[in-house]
């Protein structure tokens, strides 16, 4: 079944540019893993500095092992050094 995860991070003011950066490196980097399907980025417009990226997989299977990943956890570390708060992901399967 196909997997939906939604990523909900909060960055800090003049960070916005290198968040941009670091995703589209990061969705490069996804396009070499199995199962991943494709991956937008949303800005939130009443609320300033909130972002919500909507990341599509084959799997939840595929998912899991992008998450865990060595490659993606350097990614979410320098992610983490430009939000103010814990990166929240919300997975859901389509029925």
């Amino acid at each position: 079944m196909t997997v939906t995860v939604l990523i909900k991070r909060k960055f800090m003011p003049g960070n916005e540019s290198l968040l941009e950066e670091l995703y589209r490196e990061m969705r490069g980097a996804a396009l070499h893993q199995k199962g991943y399907i494709g991956a937008e980025t949303l800005k939130r417009v009443d609320i300033k500095g909130e972002l919500l990226v909507i990341s599509k997989w084959q799997h939840i299977d595929d998912w899991s092992k992008w998450l865990v990943s060595k490659e993606r956890r350097v990614y979410q570390e320098q992610i983490d050094t430009l939000t103010s708060a814990e990166t929240k992901f919300e997975v859901y399967i389509h029925q």
